[in-house]
């Protein structure tokens, strides 16, 4: 009976210990969770409603547009503004850059046959054409990427295309950079240039350029060029159209480009040079920096595998670099010296990280706004790498996100989104009462 008794006390003392001990262990993680919530939350929720709410107090739904509504039936089909063109549709569609909200500029690859899921019903797969390569029960309805030959229009041959595409039948090589109004409807194309691009993959305008000349860069023609705003003249030309090469004169496969201040700019000749070069306004070299790293699991500086995407900060002249195979951001000042990173795989689990980060930009309140094609979300961060919001959800439904390559935003707020999966660019605006926090920031403020 004592053994027994002695055992009930010693296992009360015990438990009063634990007990304890699980108390000053709860209190310390609370005090650094809220530590850690209040260094990264972007706004408090201390009110049911608010916290990581697009729209603070909203009753039901959630986040799959975050602070945005898709507009709808934007664009329009191509065949509203472009007569004989009512059996066809967008193909790649790179990049897309709002000079205004009635001017928003887009860069594709060619044009792919229209097709209507409906209609698959009673087609045949392998009668729709090669540019439709997955199962119709499953999204998207066709690969876009796939579509068109990647070689200058005139070099293609018919006979000899390992996938048996037909030009006007399969695609076409038309309107590879157009113009798109605030309603959507196409007003302005530019053929003249068509046989200059094989892959237009970043187009720009210097926001300190007074008279606003499109910047368009080739990754697959291995070149950058410079063209008047009407793009009536082509003014300069980086690189050796059809010639990829190492030197300084020529480049292979460059990616994105991005303007410091009036005079400097940032080109990043990255999925195979893997390097960053800085220019002056007139085309010529003031520096370049990067080596070639390992892919995947690569930690030193300046090495990287795929520089695909590239930003400035005008305000601390730091230039942000993705390394996109190793989900990393380096940052450096203006002259290559490496500076910090951070990592955008912070749990190293694919799963549940952001897996294949493509671009983002650095907008004019201090954030940084990546396009995650792997999960198909859009992420913000502050420009030390702390998280602060994510948006987006997969879906070929109108706000539906399928592999985003490019994003912008025009002076009103709008959002814009260029897909390369699926061919498609959309136009996101507020919604009514959205946290302001969470929405991407105004283009760093120009001259115009």
């Amino acid at each position: 009976m004592l053994r027994f008794l002695k055992g009930i006390m010693g296992a009360t003392f015990m438990i009063r210990k634990n007990i304890k001990l699980v108390s000053y262990l709860g209190l310390a993680s609370i005090t650094v969770l809220l530590v850690g919530c209040n260094q990264n939350m972007p706004i408090e929720n201390s009110t049911p409603g608010t916290g990581f709410a697009a729209v603070p107090g909203l009753v039901g739904g959630h986040d799959v547009f975050g602070p945005y509504e898709v507009v709808p039936d934007w664009p329009k089909p191509m065949s509203d503004s472009l007569p004989g063109h009512e059996n066809w549709t967008y193909s790649v569609t790179m990049d897309v850059f709002a000079e205004s909200p009635d001017r928003i500029l887009v860069a594709a690859q060619g044009e792919l046959p229209l097709i209507n899921r409906g209609e698959l019903d009673t087609v045949k797969l392998e009668d729709v054409g090669p540019g439709l390569l997955y199962p119709i029960n499953r999204l998207p309805l066709r690969q876009a990427g796939a579509g068109v030959p990647r070689v200058f229009p005139p070099e293609f041959d018919e006979e000899s295309d390992p996938r048996g595409r037909v030009e006007g039948v399969d695609f076409k090589f038309e309107h590879y950079i157009f113009a798109v109004n605030r309603e959507g409807y196409i007003t302005e194309t530019f053929e003249q240039w068509d046989d200059l691009f094989i892959r237009p993959h970043d187009i720009e305008i210097s926001p300190y350029d007074p008279e606003k000349h499109i910047w368009i860069v080739d990754a697959e023609g291995h070149a950058v060029h410079k063209f008047t705003n009407d793009m009536s003249e082509l003014v300069l030309t980086l690189g050796v159209p059809g010639q990829p090469g190492e030197s300084d004169t020529l480049l292979r496969r460059p990616t994105f480009l991005v303007f410091m201040d009036e005079n400097t700019m940032y080109l990043a000749d990255g999925y195979d040079n893997q390097r960053v070069i800085k220019y002056d306004m007139d085309g010529n070299i003031l520096g370049q920096w990067g080596e070639t790293g390992e892919r995947g699991g690569e930690t030193r500086p300046n090495h990287w595998y795929n520089v695909h995407g590239i930003a400035v900060n005008p305000l601390t002249r730091e230039v942000f670099v993705n390394d996109r195979e190793n989900l990393r951001v380096q940052v450096f000042d203006e002259n290559g010296n490496y500076l910090r990173e951070w990592a955008f795989d912070a749990i190293q689990n694919r799963r549940l990280s952001p897996m294949d980060v493509h671009s983002f930009i650095v907008t004019s309140d201090q954030k940084l706004w990546a396009a995650d094609q792997g999960t198909h979300k859009i992420l913000g961060y502050d420009l030390e790498g702390h998280f602060l919001y994510s948006w987006g959800s997969w879906g070929e439904y109108p706000g539906g996100l399928c592999g985003v390559h490019g994003i912008v935003t025009d002076t009103e707020g709008n959002f814009y989104t260029a897909s390369v999966n699926n061919g498609r660019i959309q136009k996101f605006r507020p919604r009514e009462g959205a946290n302001p926090e969470f929405l991407v920031g105004n283009p760093w403020p120009s001259v115009w």
